[in-house]
């Protein structure tokens, strides 16, 4: 069993003309459809199925580098011409205009498929198809970019231009490029050398000779239409040192190989021992996950699971410790492509990502790694780019680590991983009870998480507009007191295990006193579902709003089971669509049914409707809670999602959608907990599911 033959993806054809204009808006030209490929240390490429560039992340070749430089554009495009035997040029593909070279014809592409999450181009035209494929060796900052001549009636001159503009991948498009370049050239090897603290780029070409023509060139006015579009910087530049030249003969392949790693790494593996490498990698996570997702859109979603894992390259203290201990640093990328490692994502996602995928020693290393890193009873809510310190502004991150952890557990039996972590949850318990950073503590009152502070956005609900924080929440927040019941209930039952009965007592008492305050309190009679929020600036908040699901979804539910019917009803009628649920019912004053525009327009949108995959996960557990035979017909909530592995990031699961049809993806193309709590829902909806 190969993974390509399980996960063969046509994402775009020509001539397949979108079916409606909600297919149109939804993303199905090649323009807007995006593709990603990564290596396993928060380096990647991407761009468009067209092969234009339209946003300052699509790039061949992102390197992530030791902090403090973090992930870094090296390589930006590479233009592609084509020279017949009768002389005549052709240009591959349909890129921007600032491309073109004047006069030559263009060949078109025909079809963009992924083979097991490998994005290949085929381009027809003049007599001929050639096929490009991208991609990069696990664990290395180097990117394979080949082409083959599969149909011809002779041999073509190839020409590959390499365009760079050396910058951090959020960096500024409006500064000059970098320079002056100096390119060294050792035999058939090439190294592009900018006059700042990053490593060269290092380029050779492989599968056929190559000649290198020096040819200095800049290209001002790049244009990056998505960035214009949501309001930064968007004009840029790219500078070329020149162009490689091959023979490519009919069914020959060549393959440029660009890299910041060392030669000796670089040179290791030939292109077809990465890519047979990278194939049996690929097999093997499939054949590692749960059976119920080794098939269809779920195995699709094993592979998109990959791409958010990863060993941070750039904490080499972190890796030292952890390597000390027997232990190896992993984390996980929160979303493609501007998103660093996130606390409260990472436990989201852990169950999906690392448990349904089998992928249970890395869970483990996960759950280490952020124990080390508790403060103040906090874990991090994240890791600033190309930062080793985290910051700790959030109230439920370290409530969802409870919640991982017990997922771990149940799957794994690792007691001596709960052995290790248990003073460190015990202290963040304490820390909660009394009192800690941005106004967390347990009134003593009625035993419930009141957090806010002012200018802080402490849950998942976190947009901030320069000092303005569009959904504070701060005071007693429904999802938050949910987690906190959850968490006192695991502690009890690890307490009792580690010290017997004794030890459990207090939390099993500061459980009850949470339940008994928080269906007493939370409740609404007039609206038959819980508050969103009680003793808040505002009082009360009557929003409905998904948070609630979380009272009911969790392994230790603290809503009374009487009452969650009507709550998951109302959820499915007012909250839920075809990829993921609203995060405020319509009919609100806030309510926002499109996210877009400039960083205020969309951040005011964020929490105020616009649909969240991710919840997906959270409404199919509490919906088997009510209707537990009907798998069958929780499985059909998900049926939106396999025809979105062909929209925005072919293969994987957007960030966000608009509220309202056709519910455009928006957002991070690629998002950790949208494909991890997906493809956890496919595994809990499968007819052996459980």
């Amino acid at each position: 069993m190969y993974a390509d033959e399980i996960c063969r993806r046509m994402v775009w054809s020509r001539g397949a003309a979108p079916t409606s204009q909600d297919d149109a808006e939804r993303g199905s030209d090649p323009l807007t459809r995006e593709w990603l490929v990564t290596n396993g240390l928060g380096g990647y490429a991407s761009g468009t199925v067209s092969g234009a560039v339209t946003r300052r992340f699509h790039g061949l070749l992102i390197s992530a580098l030791p902090a403090p430089l973090g992930r870094t554009m090296m390589l930006s495009d590479l233009s592609t011409r084509i020279f017949t035997a009768d002389d005549r040029v052709y240009q591959v593909g349909g890129q921007e205009p600032w491309l073109d070279d004047g006069g030559a014809q263009v060949i078109d592409l025909a079809e963009f498929r992924l083979e097991a999450g490998v994005p290949v181009w085929r381009y027809e035209g003049a007599g001929m198809a050639i096929e490009r494929r991208l991609l990069m060796p696990h664990a290395q900052n180097t990117v394979h970019v080949t082409y083959t001549l599969v149909e011809g009636t002779g041999p073509v001159r190839i020409e590959l231009q390499p365009w760079v503009n050396f910058r951090p991948h959020e960096g500024a498009l409006d500064r000059p490029v970098a320079g002056p370049y100096a390119l060294t050239v050792v035999e058939d090897r090439y190294e592009l050398a900018s006059p700042s603290d990053l490593p060269p780029l290092r380029l050779k070409v492989q599968g056929a000779r190559a000649e290198f023509r020096i040819e200095s060139a800049r290209l001002r006015n790049v244009r990056y239409r998505i960035e214009q579009s949501r309001g930064y910087d968007a004009v840029g530049e790219f500078y070329s040192p020149g162009r490689f030249s091959l023979e490519l003969p009919v069914s020959g392949s060549a393959t440029l190989i660009a890299s910041t790693e060392a030669w000796e790494t670089l040179n290791a593996l030939s292109t077809d021992e990465v890519e047979r490498a990278e194939r049996k990698r690929r097999t093997r996570l499939l054949l590692a996950a749960a059976p119920e997702v080794r098939t269809g859109p779920a195995a699709e979603l094993v592979l998109g699971a990959d791409q958010f894992l990863i060993s941070p390259a750039g904490r080499v203290e972190d890796a030292a410790r952890a390597r000390a201990a027997g232990d190896e640093v992993r984390t996980v990328i929160a979303g493609y492509h501007w998103f660093t490692d996130w606390g409260r994502d990472t436990m989201i996602s852990l169950e999906g990502l690392t448990l349904v995928t089998g992928r249970h020693t890395e869970a483990g290393y996960i759950l280490r790694t952020f124990a080390h890193y508790v403060k103040d009873g906090l874990i991090p809510n994240m890791f600033p780019e190309g930062k080793n310190d985290g910051l700790y502004h959030t109230a439920d991150a370290t409530l969802w680590f409870f919640h991982a952890l017990d997922r771990y557990l149940a799957t794994t039996g690792d007691r001596e991983t709960l052995r290790l972590i248990l003073p460190t949850l015990i202290d963040i318990v304490e820390h909660h009870t009394r009192g800690t950073r941005f106004g967390i503590r347990a009134d003593p009152q009625d035993g419930l998480i009141r957090q806010g502070e002012e200018g802080y956005q402490l849950t998942w609900m976190d947009a901030k507009v320069g000092d303005y924080v569009v959904t504070p929440r701060r005071g007693k927040a429904v999802e938050i007191n949910a987690l906190w019941y959850n968490a006192l209930r695991l502690i009890e039952r690890w307490a009792r295990e580690s010290d017997g009965d004794g030890a459990a007592k207090r939390y099993g008492a500061a459980a009850e006193q949470v339940k008994a305050s928080f269906n007493r309190r939370f409740w609404s009679e007039k609206h038959g579902y819980l508050y969103d929020v009680i003793d808040g600036e505002q009082g009360v908040d009557d929003a409905f709003r998904p948070n609630q699901l979380l009272s009911i979804s969790l392994p230790h539910p603290v809503l009374d089971p009487a009452r969650w019917k009507g709550i998951v009803d109302q959820a499915k009628e007012r909250l839920w669509t075809p990829v993921g649920l609203r995060s405020l019912a319509p009919g609100h004053p806030d309510y926002k049914p499109k996210y877009f525009g400039d960083l205020r327009a969309r951040d005011m949108a964020y929490h105020q409707g616009t649909v969240w995959g991710w919840l997906m996960g959270p409404f199919i557990d509490a919906w088997l809670k009510v209707y537990p035979t009907d798998l069958a017909g929780a499985r059909r909530l998900l049926e939106g999602f396999a025809p979105h592995l062909d929209e925005a990031c072919a293969g994987s699961i957007s960030e966000i959608f608009d509220a309202e049809p056709p519910f455009t993806p928006r957002g991070c193309v690629a998002q950790a907990w949208s494909v991890a709590e997906v493809l956890r829902a496919y595994a809990r909806t499968a007819p052996s599911g459980g």
